[in-house]
């Protein structure tokens, strides 16, 4: 008994999910159908059937097999018939396809409509309610209709309820995307930049190691003693950059800034090109975005020089004033003349952090001399 109360109960659960997959005409033909059948029974039982009966009431309820497609149209139709149904007599229980069409355009219709059928039902019931002795009594037939259009109410705020749910859910899965690259793309610039300028040190005393070696050991412990220092210095970015993959990391460094130029002009250095850096005017107070992008730029920037420029000489520059930060780095390599070095992503990355300052970039050869320049324009705070 228990394994066969146990399947009628799943069958039973399966029964709404089934019902929802049926289309919606057959679904409406079965409600028209009980509806003419509820109305014509109680007639035929009692022996007072008659053809105009059978004619109002197939009016009265079968229209709503196309309720979902011209609701007030259908409610006004079956309404019509109703009225007939009830004047001549025929209508001896509540009148089950009027109210289904109330349903349906409280659930359906749009407010002005709403509006006008809900008027004319009101008209109706109150035309059809004459003949009290043939209707159910006149407070149970409005508490039916006010039931039937409360209930309507109730699926049409739902439905828009769903829709309004389904709307917010599309725009945060689109911002969470949309913040989601944004976080890929600004961890693969930092990537980049790490990895780019590091490397590039490591590549270029590494490649000098073994000349400096047999002609000068002193200097190729400096070398080495380089490398490992810009080896260690990649390894600690890298660790800050992918922390922000681990949600379980406690710690958060902050990213370098202004403070750690310093050290990329001594990797500049120790990679054999002189390196200068000055800064002109009273330091103005920039957001920590801003920081990281003017380090990124000159990282960027010392990388290419190290890389393509083959100069002898690269000047850092910061100059200050009330409302920007301009920021120049200008190398005497060979930049003037010939074609700028293919920069791959580091050219897009440094524009891309730029631009998300606020500020500006510029690059190319440099106007009044040789080599090539980068200038950056970073907005300061306000004080």
């Amino acid at each position: 008994m228990r394994q066969l109360a146990d399947a009628l109960r799943r069958a039973l659960a399966r029964v709404p999910d089934r019902v929802r997959a049926l289309p919606t005409i057959a679904v409406d033909l079965v409600i028209a159908l009980a509806c003419y059948l509820a109305m014509v029974a109680s007639p035929v039982r009692d022996g007072q059937e008659t053809p105009a009966m059978f004619l109002l009431a197939a009016v009265g309820s079968l229209p709503l097999v196309w309720r979902r497609r011209w609701p007030v149209l259908i409610t006004l139709i079956t309404g019509i018939a109703t009225i007939a149904l009830a004047l001549s007599g025929g209508l001896h229980e509540m009148p089950y396809g009027q109210l289904v069409a109330t349903y349906t355009f409280a659930s359906l219709a749009t407010p002005r409509w709403r509006a006008v059928a809900g008027t004319l039902t009101v008209a109706g019931i109150l035309i059809s309610l004459w003949p009290k002795e043939n209707l159910l009594p006149a407070g149970a037939t409005i508490i039916l209709f006010v039931a039937a259009y409360a209930l309507g109410a109730i699926a049409r705020s739902r439905r828009e309820l769903i829709t309004t749910l389904e709307a917010r859910a599309q725009r945060l899965a689109a911002d969470y995307a949309q913040a989601a690259s944004a976080e890929r793309e600004r961890i693969a610039r930092d990537m980049h930049d790490i990895l780019a300028h590091s490397v590039s040190l490591i590549v270029v005393q590494a490649e000098a190691g073994p000349v400096v070696v047999r002609s000068d050991p002193d200097r190729a412990v400096q070398v080495f003693d380089a490398i490992a220092d810009a080896g260690r210095d990649a390894l600690a970015q890298l660790r800050r950059t992918l922390n922000v993959l681990r949600p379980e990391t406690s710690s958060r460094a902050p990213q370098p800034g202004l403070e750690a130029l310093g050290t990329l002009v001594e990797q500049a250095r120790g990679a054999g090109v002189r390196t200068t850096l000055d800064e002109y005017g009273e330091r103005r107070p920039i957001a920590p975005e801003t920081a990281v992008a003017a380090y990124r730029v000159v990282q960027e920037s010392l990388t290419n020089v190290v890389k393509h420029a083959h100069a002898g000489q690269v000047d850092v520059r910061l100059h200050w004033d009330a409302t920007v930060l301009r920021l120049e780095v200008r190398d005497d390599g060979r930049g003037t003349g010939r074609p700028v070095p293919h920069l791959g992503h580091g050219l897009i990355g440094m524009r891309e952090r730029v631009a998300a300052c606020g500020g500006t970039l510029t690059t190319g050869p440099s106007a009044d001399g040789p080599g090539f320049q980068v200038a950056a324009t970073l907005p300061v705070l306000e004080t």
